[in-house]
């Protein structure tokens, strides 16, 4: 086994790593969630984010649940799950994943196995653009039909087409987000309290859902 470190983005890859090992270290860390692990084919690269990170990912979470509240669509959070399937020795922990069309499908289940359930269908990066692993291409594999990624200045809404991902202006699963709101969203929430904040967003969504009911 060797490991690679990355110190910019506080990373070790370590190459050679078996799928045992790996799913032993996901139970491990379960307790520790401030780390993210992503498998790939052997290689295993384990994360601790920046401190901006925790922030984004509990805005751009509130944004998803504020939109389905407001619309009345029933949703299932699972936060950062981990995601493996062992057939294609792929895995990693999203920072935050919901079911949205597919509630209904995975409702009350303990246990959820991608090789008969579906994926969650929408999952949400933060600033994992400068992972060593292609995190995209794994969510791909497990087909997540979704991924919105924020790196801190850029968001990026992507849209499983016919086995990959392309860039799009606005949401699938929940079609009255766009990506240029929720990036002005992002924007003033570094200007505003988060409780003004969000009453500000609350707003935005009620008065999109009224013109289109």
């Amino acid at each position: 086994m060797t490991a690679v470190l990355v110190p910019p983005q506080r990373q070790v890859v370590l190459q050679g790593v078996s799928w045992a090992t790996y799913q032993s270290l996901s139970r491990d860390l379960e307790a520790a969630p401030s780390k993210r692990l992503t498998y790939d084919q052997g290689a295993l690269e384990i994360m601790v984010p920046l401190p901006p990170y925790e922030s984004y990912k509990k805005l751009m979470g509130r944004m998803v649940e504020v939109t389905t509240e407001e619309t009345e669509t029933e949703i299932r959070s699972l936060g950062s799950t981990t995601w493996s399937r062992e057939d294609l020795s792929k895995g990693l922990e999203p920072d935050q994943c919901y079911y949205i069309q597919h509630e209904q499908a995975v409702r009350g289940k303990d246990e959820i196995d991608l090789t008969v359930d579906p994926p969650p269908d929408l999952a949400i990066e933060i600033d994992h653009t400068s992972s060593f692993l292609d995190r995209i291409a794994i969510y791909a594999a497990l087909g997540v039909p979704e991924v919105w990624r924020f790196d801190g200045a850029t968001l990026t809404i992507f849209a499983l087409i016919n086995g990959r991902y392309c860039s799009q202006a606005a949401s699938t699963v929940l079609p009255l987000l766009r990506q240029d709101t929720l990036l002005r969203f992002l924007q003033t929430s570094q200007t505003m309290g988060e409780t003004s904040w969000v009453k500000a967003f609350r707003q935005w969504i009620r008065e999109q859902h009224r013109k289109i009911n």
